[in-house]
């Protein structure tokens, strides 16, 4: 039952990817398209750099009054938390697993 578990968490976690692989590059296109200032605090292809994954767990994007961004990065900040969860979910209970066993 635990490995079930686990393995569901992992589902959620590409769940979460999937979700995350669809909203970020929008969000990314628009931030470079029409926020330059933001641009510079990223960095040209900021996909998976440290630094924009943080802006955008921290929700620094809420600052800025462009409600298309809001409505762009929100999603993604909510599945990047969802590939995280989904992932230590996983990872626990498969540690939870290999020691009841």
């Amino acid at each position: 039952m635990i490995l079930f578990l686990a393995l569901t968490a992992f589902a959620t976690a590409i769940a979460g990817a999937t979700a995350f692989v669809i909203f970020w590059p929008l969000a990314l296109v628009h931030i470079r398209d029409r926020r330059p200032e933001i641009t510079a605090i990223l960095g040209e292809g900021a996909f998976l750099k440290p630094r924009a994954l943080l802006w955008l767990l921290r929700a620094e994007y809420r600052g800025n009054p462009d409600r298309n961004m809001t409505g762009l990065t929100t999603p993604a900040r909510i599945s990047l938390l969802v590939i995280l969860f989904g992932v230590a979910s996983g990872g626990l209970l498969w540690l939870l697993a290999e020691v009841l066993m």
